[in-house]
């Protein structure tokens, strides 16, 4: 890639970005936790139909890092149906109703990552998907995160002021190739004024999207999922000459 070129966050890719941003997922995934295609096809197969993905990507096509988010739906969220199973084993109902979160409007952050070795703006594409993920969330109203996370990651995280909360009776454990991951849950609004006031500096970055040189991030209404849905459908209707 030509460390010069502009780099683009695009919600909800369809066709061959779709495609690019699901082999950036895998190839990450593959990478640090060994997962393999099949085994990622598994997991998240049952949830395709209610999964949405951030992608990052060159003006060739290619997606850099992707971020797949799972809506609340009658799928359910995988974050949550994995830890009503083994090694958790939460009774998740009551586990939901202690970190005071509403699943109709909570929306699951099932994989996000980027790929080795990226120069120029492609440096700053974890800041990137993490900027599309709370554009996606303002864009769609959404009250709460919740997601399974590796600890290495989330110290990283909460170094940058994004903490998030151990889902109630959770605890670290082995999870696809993790050696140690942690059911979480944020709600959104709480979590950017936190980080506001614990760092501003990585506010101004994550959450304002300020200092992304390179990178040019879409109107508020692209990361909306009725408006890209409606677009494509009408895409759909004419001629037309990528996850987390």
């Amino acid at each position: 890639m030509d460390s010069a070129a502009l780099l683009t966050l695009r919600f909800n890719p369809e066709a061959d970005l779709l495609a690019a941003a699901q082999d950036c997922e895998a190839e990450v995934f593959g990478r640090v936790y060994g997962n393999t295609r099949e085994q990622l096809r598994d997991e998240y197969g049952p949830y395709e139909a209610a999964s949405v993905f951030i992608a990052l990507a060159d003006h060739t096509g290619d997606v850099l890092g992707a971020c797949r988010l799972i809506r609340p739906t009658g799928l359910g969220l995988k974050s949550l149906d994995d830890a009503a199973r083994p090694p958790w084993s939460l009774d998740v109902a009551r586990s939901a109703r202690a970190a005071r979160l509403d699943l109709s409007q909570t929306w699951d952050v099932a994989t996000l990552g980027c790929r080795r070795g990226l120069k120029g703006a492609g440096r700053l594409a974890s800041a990137a998907l993490f900027h599309g993920l709370v554009q996606v969330m303002r864009a769609n109203e959404v009250r709460s995160a919740v997601m399974i996370i590796d600890e290495r990651v989330r110290a990283v995280l909460a170094s940058a002021g994004m903490t998030g909360h151990t889902l109630p009776g959770a605890g670290p454990a082995r999870y696809l190739g993790s050696a140690a991951s942690t059911p979480v849950y944020r709600h959104c609004d709480e979590a950017f004024d936190q980080q506001r006031i614990t760092n501003p500096e990585a506010h101004r970055l994550f959450t304002q999207g300020i200092g992304l040189d390179g990178i040019a991030v879409p109107p508020l209404a692209e990361f909306r999922v009725a408006e890209r849905a409606t677009a494509g459908a009408a895409s759909r209707a004419q001629p037309v000459g990528a996850s987390a």
